[in-house]
């Protein structure tokens, strides 16, 4: 017997509390990834869906949801042009058990 997982389903029992105004993840140089960047791979390896491409080239970045995994950052290893670090005490991810 196989069970399907909906993973959009398991996302959404976590909670994320938002450290607003200190972003833990930022893109350095935004121009970078708009021109210099042909493959976007942050774009699509995110497992949280944080980076988005934009219709002109650019990507957006909205932190609110991070699994704090880490995958943009070592994804980016050709431009590194991810400035990132874990979240301030009690800020970040909530994991849910169960």
């Amino acid at each position: 017997m196989s069970t399907v997982v909906n993973v959009e389903e398991k996302l959404f029992q976590n909670r994320y509390k938002v450290d607003h105004g200190r972003p833990h993840i930022q893109i350095r140089k935004p121009e970078v990834c708009a021109n210099d960047c042909q493959s976007q791979q942050c774009t699509y390896v995110c497992p949280a869906a944080c980076y988005k491409a934009e219709g002109n080239g650019a990507v957006t970045l909205i932190t609110d949801g991070c699994l704090e995994c880490g995958s943009c950052r070592v994804i980016c290893t050709e431009h590194a042009n991810v400035a990132w670090e874990y979240p301030r005490g009690g800020h970040g991810i909530l994991f849910k058990f169960g």
